[in-house]
């Protein structure tokens, strides 16, 4: 007679005619309720237009019915007044890039808010969020700039690079080459030192061949030795007269024999030592 009896379980259910009436029937299976766009302004005030669904079960079917009119209707206007109240906690990066937080912190939110009613809310998923069309606009270009960004400085990087391996390959070239002209300077003079050594050496052998015929030819080598310093002599001077068209001479030039005579002398005293 208008007032709450008990609650008629699973099965088989006897009620008496005119007294007993069934005034609310609840399901106790998850249900899924859309929630209407709506407009929120996020913390660096960007209005943004935000949708969702909402999945939500009955956990205690009198709560539900008597704890508020219409539990539908309540929670839907639960969870809009709840993701309007994050979203202004949050930025729009932080908005568009954490959805998974903001949905759990709307979950959080109306359990908390929704106990009284016997309902439990599963879950809050954002379907769709739409910012203003300027700020669409700002995106795509901070997007463009930041790609271009890491363009020029990918390409200042390569630029970078090849010129510091091209520095290192003329470094590496300047370090060869000098090495290469240094090893051919030294070979260069090794071989120099070789040649002066062999002609020095053969020249002592030549004039130890000769000392040695003088010594055994007795007077006559000595003459052999006047004749071959005087064709020497001769051949010296007609030399210096083919390099150059001016030749200093000395003022005896034509005194051959005397030329001779002192270098017999000094012969001699080299002999004597």
């Amino acid at each position: 007679m208008g007032r709450f009896n008990r609650i008629l379980e699973p099965g088989l259910a006897i009620l008496i005619p005119v007294l007993d009436s069934i005034r609310y029937v609840q399901t106790l299976k998850e249900v899924a309720v859309e929630v209407p766009s709506q407009s929120a302004i996020t913390q660096d005030n960007v209005t943004l237009a935000l949708d969702g669904v909402l999945y939500y079960r009955i956990v205690d079917p009198y709560k539900a019915s008597y704890g508020v009119e219409n539990a539908e209707y309540a929670i839907t206007q639960l969870a809009q007044t709840t993701m309007r109240a994050e979203i202004g906690q949050m930025t729009l990066d932080k908005t568009l890039g954490q959805r998974a937080l903001l949905n759990t912190n709307i979950v959080n939110a109306m359990n908390a808010a929704s106990e009284e009613w016997g309902i439990k809310c599963l879950r809050y998923e954002i379907r769709d969020i739409h910012p203003p069309e300027n700020v669409v606009q700002a995106m795509h270009q901070q997007v463009s700039a930041e790609r271009r960004k890491r363009a020029e400085i990918l390409e200042s990087e390569g630029a970078r690079q090849s010129a510091i391996n091209v520095a290192e390959g003329n470094k590496q070239s300047a370090i060869l080459e000098s090495e290469g002209f240094k090893a051919k300077q030294v070979n260069h003079a090794i071989g120099e030192a070789e040649a002066i050594r062999l002609r020095a050496q053969a020249s002592a052998t030549m004039i130890e061949h000769i000392a040695e015929a003088i010594r055994k030819q007795g007077p006559e080598g000595r003459d052999a030795l006047a004749l071959s310093v005087a064709e020497r002599y001769i051949e010296s001077f007609g030399e210096i007269a083919k390099e150059s068209t001016t030749v200093v001479v000395p003022s005896n030039v034509g005194d051959a024999a005397g030329m001779v005579s002192q270098m017999l002398t000094v012969f001699d005293s080299v002999k004597k030592r």
